[in-house]
């Protein structure tokens, strides 16, 4: 039995092109996880992977996964969903995704993984599987509505925690890997979509012939066992990076910048920049009141009176910063 993110297939029916492909989206997603664990423990700037080329990255990275995830679903079960093999693979990703909720609430509560990767890719399956007699150019149009729905469906209604899977809150909470089913699912659907278009002019025949050359051939043998490699590489990369962290210390950072940018590429999904340099100016004065000023938000993650406290601040410096934009209209 292989360990793919995506429905199973018979070996003997496997295309290795698309095998090659998720091993290279699990080499860059390595790459991004790594340099998120030198952030993580100080080697390199605080932010740095929320903002510009890597924030960029990890989404093109989130997406390829995604999309191999609706052309597997097609070659797997495009002429009848072969359910034995669907129900495995959707239990072993809905097990793991309900491990690292848990490891990540243990390890990191302020910002546990509540709805990843894992988390989408089961929730995608289930829907995509309902959609597959759908036509490509339907589940193409209806991956651009996914797509574009939080930027003009997101309702306070959404923003229980009850809801935060569905992606359409006001304002996006904080999570180390939060991967909604608004707008994620979409890149799902374009993968269907391609899918079936391939295979209608026969793209998926004339490739399966094609064999991996002997370098590539390791990225093969990881896109067979991806999600054994999802769940491995990180322990074994963070682990790295802590034993290289008691050796070589790094220089403390300082935390008022590391809290500035997370706050300004929070606030970017849903506000304009003018906007969120102001707003998350007036959110740094407020929580530098707080005890222990921003520090201490690091030590005291999962204080519930901080989390109100820090509720209110976001609330009042919501509508001061509206205030002020109507105040000061554009030249």
């Amino acid at each position: 039995m292989t360990h793919d993110l995506a429905p199973a297939r018979p070996a003997s029916n496997r295309i290795r092109a698309i095998d090659v492909a998720r091993g290279v989206a699990l080499v860059a997603m390595a790459i991004y996880h790594f340099t998120w664990d030198l952030e993580f423990f100080g080697y390199v700037e605080p932010g740095l992977t929320a903002f510009g080329g890597w924030k960029i990255f990890a989404r093109c990275i989130a997406s390829s996964f995604l999309f191999l995830v609706g052309v597997s679903l097609v070659l797997a079960h495009a002429r009848g969903v072969r359910w034995r093999p669907f129900l495995v693979r959707l239990a072993q990703v809905a097990l793991a995704a309900a491990a690292i909720s848990l490891v990540t609430w243990l390890a990191v509560p302020g910002g546990f993984i509540f709805f990843g990767i894992l988390h989408q890719i089961a929730l995608a399956s289930l829907l995509g599987v309902l959609l597959l007699r759908i036509p490509a150019l339907v589940l193409a149009a209806l991956a651009a509505f996914v797509i574009a729905a939080p930027l003009f469906l997101r309702a306070e209604v959404f923003d229980t925690p009850w809801l935060w899977w569905v992606g359409l809150s006001s304002v996006n909470p904080h999570s180390n890997d939060y991967v909604p089913l608004f707008p994620w699912f979409g890149a799902v659907l374009l993968g269907m979509a391609a899918a079936k278009r391939a295979q209608r002019f026969g793209i998926f025949e004339r490739t399966r012939s094609w064999s991996p050359p002997r370098p590539l051939r390791v990225l093969e043998v990881g896109g067979r066992h991806s999600l054994a490699f999802y769940l491995i590489h990180q322990p074994v990369l963070i682990s790295l990076v802590w034993m290289a962290a008691q050796l070589a210390p790094p220089h403390a950072p300082d935390p008022r910048v590391g809290f500035s940018r997370a706050c300004e590429a929070q606030c970017i999904e849903v506000r304009d920049q003018a906007f969120c340099t102001s707003y998350c100016g007036c959110v740094m004065e407020g929580v530098a009141e707080l005890p222990g000023g921003i520090a201490g938000l690091d030590r005291n993650p999962g204080d519930a009176s901080q989390q109100n406290r820090l509720q209110e601040i976001a609330a009042m410096c919501t509508g001061e910063t509206d205030l002020q934009q109507l105040d000061s209209p554009d030249e």
